[in-house]
């Protein structure tokens, strides 16, 4: 079905990194009132007057009427609907300070990929608990920051339980170059986006270990096939796990070192000090996601192997070993 375009509102952006810059360049060049929360003065300051977030997006130009602010009671007052971009391990705590300040009316559109490490629970799981009385949405496709900040063309999904707020939150975000589709399939379109991040970090250390391209195919091909399944357990759709939230997120991500999880693994394959890289999600992501397929009895031996080679368990070369001399099967 159709879905008319929205009028111009306000979005306020929780976060000024990459992804939350890009969104907000997206939301602004949409026609809305943009405001970015970020906690960085200095962030705050350049963004506002030399429209630039050099730290993260280097010399791409942001949108004059793009504007920062360190006071989220500025940047959430009126907002038509409010982004989160923060790390999937902060989420919580980061809604439990905001929520006395994000407007009830505004659905709260979640832009992290994870799993809380905590407590097995997807992002709008985590957010449900703490904001019972809004609407929550998820927004995940295959997306890197740069492209969305440079007006490249771009599609994602967006997820609502509620139909309405699903058609809503995409008409609002849609654009001349970025488009939104809409679905009820939260669950699926959280999954996917935080099991692509595991999967991509297998996928950059079978290349970063020299294993070559037709190993890197077949990871990412046998890493589909447990997406599915888990999705399948889980209760998402088919044909989420099959779209861009799910397949088209997964190819993207294993392909290119513009992903930080597949960044994350080519160094790991490497041997590379780990200490100071920038955060990939899927490390947190992999342990919690390989307890949930131990528990709910899901095949999912990439991702145990991943979350092993992450916990120091086995090297690189024992997880291809372990994962080659699997007992043959007919494939699925």
């Amino acid at each position: 079905m159709a879905v008319e375009k929205q009028k111009t509102g306000k979005v306020a952006v929780l976060g000024g990194g990459a992804w939350g810059t890009a969104l907000a360049v997206m939301a602004a060049n949409c026609g809305h009132e943009t405001m970015i929360f970020a906690r960085n003065g200095a962030t705050v300051d350049e963004i506002n007057k030399e429209h630039r977030n050099h730290r993260y997006l280097g010399e791409i130009a942001l949108p004059t009427s793009l504007k920062a602010s360190t006071d989220v009671l500025e940047v959430t007052a009126q907002a038509d609907a409010v982004l989160a971009v923060i790390p999937a391990q902060s989420m919580r705590v980061a809604m439990e300070e905001l929520q006395n300040v994000l407007p009830k009316k505004a659905p709260v559109i979640l832009c992290a990929k994870g799993i809380e490490r905590s407590s097995g629970m997807l992002m709008s799981q985590v957010v449900a608990e703490v904001l019972p009385e809004h609407h929550i949405a998820a927004l995940s496709g295959p997306s890197f920051a740069t492209d969305v900040a440079q007006g490249l063309p771009t599609a994602v999904t967006v997820a609502a339980e509620n139909a309405l707020i699903a058609d809503q939150v995409a008409a609002l975000l849609s654009g001349p170059v970025f488009r939104c589709y809409s679905t009820t399939d939260l669950v699926g379109v959280e999954l996917g986006g935080s099991l692509k991040n595991v999967l991509a970090l297998a996928a950059g250390a079978a290349i970063g270990r020299g294993l070559g391209a037709s190993a890197q195919a077949a990871l990412v091909t046998r890493g589909f096939a447990e997406l599915r399944r888990i999705g399948h357990a889980m209760g998402a759709k088919a044909e989420t796990i099959m779209g861009l939230s799910g397949l088209g997120d997964l190819m993207l991500t294993c392909s290119s070192t513009q992903s930080r999880n597949f960044s994350y693994g080519l160094a790991m394959g490497r041997g590379e000090d780990l200490t100071h890289r920038p955060l990939a999600e899927g490390v947190a992501t992999a342990p919690i996601a390989a307890e949930i397929c131990a528990k709910n009895a899901i095949s999912a031996p990439i991702i145990e192997a991943t979350a092993d080679l992450l916990n120091g368990k086995i090297t690189v070369d024992e997880a291809v070993k372990t994962l080659i001399n699997r007992p043959l099967k007919t494939e699925d």
